[in-house]
């Protein structure tokens, strides 16, 4: 009897116990692991930015003017895949090769004086060899001297909103006035890959033969890490040793930029472990097409009632790892849109939240034209809106 009493008070007191670890074990889950912090990768400057979102995971001195050596190759590169979209310039076209050219300290792709190379040779003897001589040539060719390429760089680097740089020279020779940020450089890098993915495949060359001489790709990650794509090395005494990578993992690319590092081994370790933190802890999710239908907004005055709205661009969001369920998006409308509205025109935005902040606001824009409607759909209107 005494056995029969306390039983079923045992049992009570055991499911009352795992229900309460049952508890924590849930709450532990749920909790999530805050994000650790970059690793400190003891270089002068560097970013870490995700590719499709352009969210920055990562950086330390980002916007300072610094000295970029051949980084200043990726900006050359986009101002002639520039030329070849336009159809101003041909892979097959045949460049002379200048005195200056050939006389080019540095890193060189040995072309002689006086010989003519195809365009395309010369792209991969500037991308793979880093040779000077091959890109003052490229440089001479599109804007018959170098000084006036460095002005087409300029302007390309302004629209494509490095706001803090500036080109002297096509190759990246030491010079007070040529300057750029890391920041600026994770844009351009962005910018190539977007922009010319026909082209871009060349930063994934190891090695080009010319002249008989065979020289490899500086960037070693090119053979440690099998996702790693791109992009370009840079060194003077000055700048220091400097590396810009790109790396695709499960379909989100990650760029890194490094600036001043002490050693080429340390630049190459320095890019890796960004990369590895990057794609460690963050994840990037498409959350919209571009131009998709996200609404119908009401047009005030119009031919037609109602605009159908959605982004102009794809939309893509990175955030920590085993977050995407708790993302939050709220439409935001212009609460009275009046006709006539242009395919294309802002009129409102969505706001995508986690945790309570907003961490991301994308334009929404009409994806159809209104024009105004006729003078009895307008007096409509306008008393509606008058009692509104």
């Amino acid at each position: 009897m005494h056995e029969s009493v306390h039983e079923p008070m045992t049992t009570r007191l055991f499911h009352l116990f795992s229900v309460f670890f049952l508890w924590l074990a849930i709450q532990a889950q749920a909790a999530p692991l805050p994000v650790p912090s970059p690793p400190d990768v003891g270089a002068r400057a560097w970013i870490l930015m995700d590719f499709h979102s352009g969210r920055v995971l990562a950086e330390k001195n980002a916007d300072e003017p610094l000295e970029p050596a051949s980084l200043t190759k990726l900006m050359t590169a986009y101002v002639i895949f520039q030329e070849l979209r336009e159809g101003t310039l041909g892979l097959d076209d045949t460049v002379t090769i200048s005195e200056k050219a050939w006389r080019m300290e540095g890193s060189r792709m040995f072309v002689e004086v006086g010989s003519k190379v195809k365009v395309r040779d010369l792209i991969r003897g500037m991308i793979v060899q880093s040779g000077n001589d091959a890109t003052v040539a490229l440089a001479e060719h599109v804007a018959g001297s170098e000084d006036t390429f460095a002005e087409y760089m300029n302007r390309f680097a302004q629209k494509l909103g490095m706001s803090h740089s500036h080109f002297v020279n096509s190759t990246g020779m030491p010079d007070p006035n040529h300057y750029v940020t890391a920041r600026d450089v994770a844009l351009l890098a962005a910018a190539l890959i977007r922009d010319f993915p026909e082209y871009y495949k060349w930063y994934s060359e190891k090695t080009f033969t010319w002249n008989g001489i065979t020289q490899h790709n500086r960037n070693r990650l090119l053979w440690q890490d099998p996702s790693v794509d791109g992009l370009k090395t840079g060194h003077t005494e000055k700048a220091g040793y400097c590396l810009v990578t790109s790396a695709q993992r499960n379909g989100m690319r990650l760029i890194s930029v490094v600036m001043g590092a002490r050693s080429d081994k340390h630049r190459t370790q320095a890019s890796q472990a960004l990369l590895n933190y990057g794609f460690r802890f963050f994840e990037t999710h498409k959350l919209y097409d571009a131009e998709q239908k996200l609404a119908d907004t009401r047009v005030w005055k119009g031919l037609m009632e109602k605009v159908p709205v959605g982004p102009a661009h794809a939309v893509h969001v990175t955030i920590p790892r085993g977050r995407y369920k708790d993302l939050e998006a709220r439409m935001r409308l212009h609460p009275r849109l009046m006709a006539p509205v242009a395919s294309g025109q802002k009129v409102g935005r969505i706001e995508i939240d986690l945790d309570g902040d907003t961490i991301q606001e994308i334009p929404l824009v009409a994806l159809e034209d209104v024009p105004e409607g006729g003078l009895w759909q307008r007096m409509k209107d306008e008393i509606l809106l008058y009692f509104e």
